[in-house]
């Protein structure tokens, strides 16, 4: 016996067998059990997802031996003439090949007639939008009033081509598209019962390139099983797909993180020796930020399907909640703006430098890739998103250009970018220390000496005047001066306005978060707030911050109100105003008090 495809030989036969579409199944079922059938159904949705496969199963309910069930025998001669595809009683149309007005008047003149052996005549009219106007003009009284023997079954990819004449007339089911999950878990079915081996991150890479489909999620299994010498593995379908390896996704995430946008660039550059799909890369690149989200907001959500499961924990610790979603959007935009980029490498690449470029510096809280003018000892420590990374590819050779640069970082202590810009600022600053050095080197040593002293106390002063700024005693102070020295901003900054003090020891300060703004809140607040006040205090402070109901005035009220107070004391100064009561009175002017903005002290030149 011959061959036969997946995508035919694991084709549903009955409704039970069919997966996916449950809320058609529920409707077809459910009629077919109570005897209310309708004359004319359509059946839309994309490629390969069982519209044809529905219409077949429905075909062999109304002309089993039997009699009209929800359950076909499959033994009978209607049920097998049906699967073999030669019913005389079923009669299938590609109206893609047979639009015209006189192919439809053909078809027409048979209905009258009733049918050779089954209970009714069946057409089945597949892609049924492909017909023209005047066919489906030709075809509207038959379809409206059909002899009692014939049923219509309609299937389209594009429902709306259709006239409204026509929809009216039918009865529409609209089938989903599969789901990867639920692709994965047929085609796990389907391999299980061909006996071949598989790896399950392999056929997640099918669920995906499906698309939606079902039959083409089967006809790209049979693809890698041939490519992969009856074993479908993660390597062999991802060469055959062409995509590139989750760890390269994964690693532009880590450095779009870390900000370091020459290692973006790198990355970029080795992809593009595999000529990939940058449109597709971005897509990979916001489904990875999408499972990094759902990590932190639905943890148990989260499975290890992809693989990628110790990698999402290590991202969704590097970064917070709302700047997983600004990395989103910013990506969502350059999607839109990739087709009016000069190419898809350079929009791409655009896309992950606006990432960079316009994310709050709160994010990096590792250290940079290097520092300009800095010694290259010490401070460098590898992000855990790198090191999971590094772990994973210890046995790749794409990874030795990597590792090497990291090791060159650390042993040369070289920038990696803009050199000249940084050893010219360096002679420069050389020479005016030598010429210095040269004016000193010709005075006398009593003046000489005089300057050293001088230049002693001035560094002595220097180095102990910030530590009498920086370091402040805040036991006893309020929250309304408290919060304007850390230096907080962002959700961070409007999180902290909206508390009250409820308690300041010496280690540990509670803070009451309003109700209203309870959505705020989440841990890496509490330590951003705990890190400025050990940067303004000098030693570690524990911050908890509780919800509940804030009785006292918060700073965001506090400045609500002298913002206020300021508005109307413009207000009042403008009322009186000489000038501009003598331009009311003259001119009948009216005051625009929407226009006046108070000028705070800090915003006059």
């Amino acid at each position: 016996m011959s061959y036969q495809v997946l995508a035919r030989k694991y084709r549903p036969a009955t409704f039970q067998e069919l997966e996916g579409q449950e809320h058609v199944l529920q409707a077809l079922v459910n009629a077919l059990e109570q005897n209310r059938l309708h004359h004319a159904y359509l059946f839309a949705g994309t490629r390969g997802v069982g519209k044809t496969t529905i219409a077949r199963i429905l075909a062999k309910c109304l002309n089993c031996e039997t009699g009209v069930t929800a359950i076909p025998c499959g033994e009978c001669a209607s049920c097998v003439e049906i699967a073999e595809g030669r019913s005389v009683d079923l009669i299938e149309v590609d109206a893609a090949s047979r639009t015209g007005v006189d192919d439809m008047r053909e078809l027409l003149e048979n209905v009258q007639y009733m049918p050779t052996v089954s209970r009714f005549k069946v057409y089945l009219i597949d892609e049924v939008h492909m017909l023209s106007r005047n066919s489906f003009n030709a075809m509207l009284k038959t379809l409206e009033e059909p002899p009692e023997h014939v049923k219509f079954l309609f299937a389209t990819t594009d429902p709306k081509k259709l006239p409204i004449t026509v929809l009216s007339r039918c009865l529409q089911f609209n089938l989903k598209n599969m789901s990867p999950e639920h692709v994965v878990n047929c085609l796990t079915s389907v391999l299980e019962k061909e006996g071949i081996t598989f790896e399950e991150s392999a056929l997640w890479q099918l669920g995906r390139a499906a698309d939606g489909s079902m039959r083409d999620a089967l006809s790209l299994t049979d693809q890698a099983i041939s490519y992969g010498e009856n074993a479908v593995t993660e390597a062999s379908v991802k060469s055959m797909l062409g995509t590139l390896d989750q760890q390269d996704v994964y690693g532009l995430l880590d450095a779009v993180i870390a900000k370091d946008a020459n290692r973006v660039l790198t990355q970029v550059l080795s992809m593009a020796e595999f000529a990939p799909d940058f449109a597709a890369l971005l897509d990979e690149f916001l489904a990875v930020l999408h499972r990094v989200q759902i990590t932190q907001l639905a943890r148990d959500a989260i499975d290890n399907s992809h693989g990628d499961k110790e990698l999402l924990l290590a991202v969704a610790s590097s970064i917070s909640r709302e700047d997983v979603q600004l990395l989103y959007q910013i990506g969502i935009n350059g999607q839109r703006d990739l087709p009016y980029a000069p190419d898809d490498r350079s929009g791409f690449e655009m896309t992950l430098l606006r990432m960079i470029a316009f994310t709050p510096l709160e994010i990096v809280e590792t250290s940079p890739p290097y520092e300009e003018g800095g010694d290259g000892s010490g401070g460098i420590s590898e992000s855990p998103i790198s090191q999971i990374l590094s772990q994973l590819s210890d046995n790749q050779s794409k990874s030795t250009e990597r590792k090497a640069r990291s090791v060159a970082k650390v042993a040369e202590a070289k920038p990696l970018a803009k050199p000249e810009v940084k050893s010219k600022h360096e002679q420069r600053t050389d020479e005016e220390t030598k010429a210095k050095i040269e004016t000193k080197k010709e005075s006398d040593t009593s003046s000489s000496e005089g300057a050293r002293v001088d230049s002693t106390r001035e560094v002595q002063e220097a180095e102990q005047a910030p530590k009498a700024t920086e370091v402040l005693d805040i036991n006893g102070m309020a929250w309304n001066e408290i919060l304007p020295r850390l230096k907080l901003a962002g959700v961070t900054q409007t999180l902290a306005a909206n508390c009250t003090l409820a308690e300041n020891t010496a280690q540990c300060l509670k803070l009451l978060l309003n109700e209203q703004h309870a959505s705020l809140w989440n841990k890496t607040h509490e330590d951003r707030i705990a890190r400025a006040l050990g940067t303004l205090t000098g030693y570690d402070v524990q911050v908890e911050i509780e919800i509940g109901l804030v009785e006292d005035e918060t700073p965001a009220q506090l400045a609500e109100r002298q913002r206020g107070q300021r508005q109307a004391h413009a207000e009042d100064l403008m009322k009186k105003d000489a000038v501009i009561q003598t331009l009311i009175e003259n001119f009948n002017g009216k005051l625009d008090q929407d226009s006046i903005t108070p000028i705070q002290s800090g915003d006059r030149s």
